[in-house]
């Protein structure tokens, strides 16, 4: 995937900083940097799968303790993998890898990263997928159907794909706690979708955008992240959209992706460093994984 694709509406350094491993690589020359990304908590709480790309390489899939120990290899192919989901039974992940003929793929791996399975075969992209609650479907982004990306499921087995959004750019499906909602994002704004109706409502309004978003496990709440004349920033609001109030504000950088802990106490973001996405990155580990305590603002380093 290119860069070029993204630079629209907003947040665009935002954007590509959080896909930037889909482009791969870096400048001749450059150091090695190591860029953490896409955390998402087990069902449990208890691990935190993620993307690592190092020194330019391209990114494997990764999944840690909690608390950031422990960190083990799922993945170790030549191409990239990104964006792992776990099942609700915990026993299956479920992520994005590109392929060998040039395309991304919708994959399932067991947790160990033993058994990986290839669900969709598409000559266009399928990225981005989502656990239903109950565990039969996977949601998913593809613009198999254009030139712009919308939300799709499928069962579990990759059979039965059925497209749920069309005419705009939706990104990132997240299914509600109940299993009849998904959430994502629309251009730079957070929409839900009734799985009933299949009618979207809009829950912020650019320039007071929103992205990336993600429901606590109550289903009362979302995460987001949000530029609002200045870097991003983590937000929370109420599912109706009201209540948005700011969360994380990094002194340097922007906090963006993040995923809500199946406890509800903690959201686990990214931090990314305050330069132009075609920069090389500098040579400290400065794409960093952390969590954020939703009741005191605490913020504790992961990686």
């Amino acid at each position: 995937m290119t860069r070029r694709l993204f630079l629209a509406a907003g947040a665009v350094v935002v954007v590509v900083a959080a896909l930037i491993y889909w482009g791969g690589g870096v400048t001749p020359g450059a150091p090695a940097a190591v860029r953490d990304g896409a955390p998402a908590w087990s069902p449990d709480g208890k691990q935190i799968a993620f993307y690592s790309e190092v020194g330019g390489t391209p990114a494997d899939l990764f999944v840690m303790d909690a608390a950031g120990l422990n960190v083990r290899q799922l993945t170790a192919t030549p191409e990239a993998e990104g964006y792992p989901a776990w099942s609700p039974d915990g026993r299956q992940i479920a992520f994005e890898s590109h392929t060998a003929d040039g395309n991304f793929d919708v994959y399932v791996m067991n947790a160990d990263g033993a058994n990986v399975r290839r669900l969709t075969r598409e000559p266009r992209r399928d990225v981005g997928p989502a656990w239903s609650p109950d565990g039969a479907r996977i949601a998913f982004m593809s613009d198999r159907g254009g030139r712009e990306f919308n939300l799709y499921w499928m069962n579990a087995d990759g059979s039965g794909v059925e497209q749920l959004t069309s005419g705009e750019t939706d990104w990132f499906p997240q299914f509600s706690p109940d299993g009849r909602r998904i959430v994502f994002h629309r251009w730079s704004d957070v929409h839900v979708i009734n799985l009933d109706d299949r009618k979207p409502a809009r829950l912020t309004v650019d320039p007071d955008n929103g992205m990336y978003p993600s429901w606590s496990p109550d289903g009362t709440r979302l995460a987001f992240m949000s530029r609002r004349g200045g870097p991003t920033s983590i937000f929370t609001m109420n599912a109706d959209g009201s209540n948005q109030q700011e969360l994380v504000r990094l002194a340097t950088g922007s906090a963006i992706d993040p995923r809500w802990s199946p406890d509800g106490k903690t959201i686990a973001f990214v931090s990314v460093p305050e330069q132009a996405a075609t920069e090389a990155q500098a040579a400290v580990q400065s794409r960093l994984l952390y969590t954020v305590n939703v009741e005191t603002k605490a913020i504790v380093r992961l990686r």
